[in-house]
């Protein structure tokens, strides 16, 4: 996994000032949110909320967002100062609450950012989670802070607190509210994932110990033999300073799995993320530079972490993602500029899967990478993998992380991919997949769409139906994330709803289920909000995408921009000479094109190949630019349609 998820950790919240409802009944409505806690101000009080440190916390009517009173927070010192409300006594593991506050900074004061934590202690030790990341506020209007949490173990301290980037600069809060929304039960009567695919490689999803109780814990039994602790066997999890190992989430996880008759992937040993800082200073507690005696010390703190971590463990974790995400193919070496290799060069490499397989003789080692479908990162870890190996270097199998979306990659240069590979003679893993609605950071959808849906569930269907062929190179399939709810895509690579696994945020089964399980039952489509469900079913199953366009903008400035269109051709079939047509919204103009010959007419587009670039073989793409004029807004074109047939784009 590349990055922590925010929002989604591992406890949970509710408690302070007016209890509107206790914890819903049975009877309560599946649909319906059980408001726990509202915090108005509007009686004059501060309602249960008090500050952290030094701070001023008090009710004013300086501003307010509703009613006549909001909490004004003056007087802070430190960036993480701020008002906090107890949650103790009040949560309940494994429910998934919604925390939302509304948030502006004091007149005059200069725009910074907000978060929404969570400081958990356990037996005296205390841990903080981030519920909500850094969002903009400013003292011109008033930002929501919205995120969800679930507790998954027994804490001694649970409270909520707004923080600011800034460490004096006073702020007002107003309309905090606490609540969750009944899950339904999970789906007994349908396949389960694992045993429809049993006959072909593992398949498994990542988690954390908040996933393994109640509604969750059941929809991980029933359809997963796998799991990948999707962060607590890190480096800032279980070292987080030299020496003091801590292992009781990980644990946790491993219990569960051994419990349930699943398999565990240890991940990750080497990252050049969360990991802490002291890993990376000098004895002198500076930061290290590339010296003699600083490589030293940094390789046997390694070797000190993995016989740390790996020899706890021991047979219980059977395969590790010993090193993740060492490889940028934009060096000429192929290798990630991190401060590992910056230090050490390869021996952090050659360290770390030695030093795991003498701990672990009969763990399968795994060097675990993103994008390994684009042929020149592909390339560079091939050369990798060959170099280490023929040193000697214990090598067993090769992560492809498989983070992908509705239309990237080509199922072309998937295959191409673990063909590649399989050459070797390596086992192939895929370690993280998930299928993003999404295919530009501008996009976000309020409900996904059900085309769209669709559209995802003949991805799955066509990579899944990929990885059974080539079975006996792969012996996993992975995905990041048990459901809807709870998924990194919602906060990376911005902020908006994803909807990207096989469960929807009510873990019910998605058309994307369907996909994997049962193509020929892709009748169907389930769209979630943050508090409904909606089933449609239409009467006939969506044809398979036969052709997909990427239109992006790689330039703009006034009155002109460069763009780059790329189209793939999803079918099974050559296409001999293509035309793809388009509308522009906004009256953009065609200036200059290469790669092809273009005709407009108003709005309409009609672009033709040229004569040497004709051919699209299946799976192949095939791209063309142009230079173009707009006025006022230059909005992304559409439908495309290649050859009369209407391309996903």
């Amino acid at each position: 996994m590349r990055r922590v998820l925010a929002g989604v950790l591992a406890t949970s919240v509710v408690a302070g000032l007016v209890t509107l409802a206790a914890h819903a009944s049975p009877r309560a409505a599946a649909d319906e949110p059980v408001v726990v806690v509202s915090s108005t101000f509007d009686d004059g009080t501060a309602q249960g909320w008090t500050s952290r440190a030094g701070e001023v916390v008090e009710p004013s009517t300086a501003v307010a967002r509703s009613g006549t009173h909001g909490l004004a927070v003056t007087g802070r010192a430190q960036s993480w100062q701020g008002p906090t409300l107890s949650l103790l006594d009040k949560a309940q593991k494994g429910i998934r609450y919604d925390l939302s506050v509304w948030v502006r900074l004091a007149a005059g004061e200069a725009p910074t950012q907000a978060r929404l934590s969570v400081e958990r202690r356990t037996a005296g030790t205390p841990s903080y989670d981030q519920v909500v990341g850094d969002t903009a506020v400013t003292a011109n209007g008033w930002v929501n802070l919205r995120g969800s949490y679930t507790l998954a173990a027994d804490v001694d301290f649970l409270a909520t607190y707004v923080e600011l980037s800034s460490a004096t600069a006073s702020l007002h809060i107003d309309d905090f509210a606490l609540s969750y929304t009944p899950l339904p039960p999970i789906q007994t009567d349908i396949p389960s994932v694992k045993d429809v695919l049993a006959a072909h490689f593992a398949v498994g999803a990542a988690v954390e110990t908040a996933q393994l109780l109640n509604n969750h814990g059941q929809l991980l039994a029933k359809h997963f033999n796998s799991i990948t602790p999707g962060n607590t066997l890190k480096w800032d999890a279980t070292e987080p300073t030299e020496g003091a190992f801590r292992f009781t989430d990980a644990e946790t996880l491993v219990a569960w799995a051994k419990a349930n008759g699943a398999a565990v992937r240890g991940h990750t040993l080497v990252w050049h993320q969360q990991t802490p800082a002291w890993v990376f200073k000098d004895a002198a507690g500076n930061d290290m530079t590339a010296t003699p005696e600083n490589k030293a010390l940094l390789l046997s703190r390694l070797e000190a972490h993995i016989r740390g971590v790996v020899g706890h463990f021991g047979d219980d974790i059977g395969v590790w993602d010993v090193v993740n995400e060492v490889v940028d193919e934009n060096q000429a070496d192929g290798l990630r500029r991190s401060k590992w290799f910056e230090i050490t060069g390869l021996d952090y490499l050659r360290t770390a899967f030695r030093v795991a397989r003498e701990v672990a003789p009969n763990a399968r080692l795994v060097i675990n990478d993103y994008n390994t479908n684009v042929p020149a990162k592909r390339d560079k870890l091939y050369d990798l993998v060959v170099k280490l190996r023929a040193e000697g270097v214990p090598i067993d199998a090769v992560g492809h992380q498989m983070h992908v979306n509705v239309q990237w990659p080509a199922l072309a240069e998937t295959e191409a991919m673990l063909t590649k590979f399989a050459a070797l003679g390596v086992d192939q893993q895929i370690t993280e997949m998930d299928v993003s609605i999404y295919t530009d950071n501008s996009q976000s959808y309020p409900t996904p769409p059900a085309d769209v849906l669709l559209t995802q569930a003949y991805r799955y269907r066509d990579f899944f139906e990929l990885y059974k062929k080539h079975a006996a190179d792969i012996s996993s399939v992975t995905l990041w994330g048990l459901a809807d709810d709870s998924t990194w895509l919602d906060s990376f690579p911005v902020t908006r709803k994803d909807h990207p696994l096989l469960f929807d945020t009510r873990l019910q089964a998605k058309g994307a289920y369907w996909g994997v399980v049962d193509p020929g039952r892709i009748t169907s489509t389930t769209t979630t909000t943050t508090t409904t469900t909606t089933t449609t079913t239409t009467s006939m199953t969506m044809p398979p995408v036969r052709c997909t366009v990427d239109y992006r903008v790689g330039g703009q400035w006034q009155g002109g921009f460069q763009a780059e269109v790329r189209i793939t051709n999803a079918t099974t079939t050559a296409i001999d000479g293509w035309t793809l047509a388009w509308s522009f919204p906004d009256g953009q103009r065609i200036s200059q094109l290469w790669n092809g010959a273009h005709t407009q007419d108003g709005a309409a587009v009609t672009v033709k190949h040229a004569s040497w670039n004709s051919a699209l073989p299946p799976g192949g793409s095939v791209s063309f630019g142009f230079l173009g004029t707009w006025t006022g807004s230059n909005g992304k074109p559409g439908p495309f349609t290649l050859n009369g047939t209407r391309c996903v784009g």
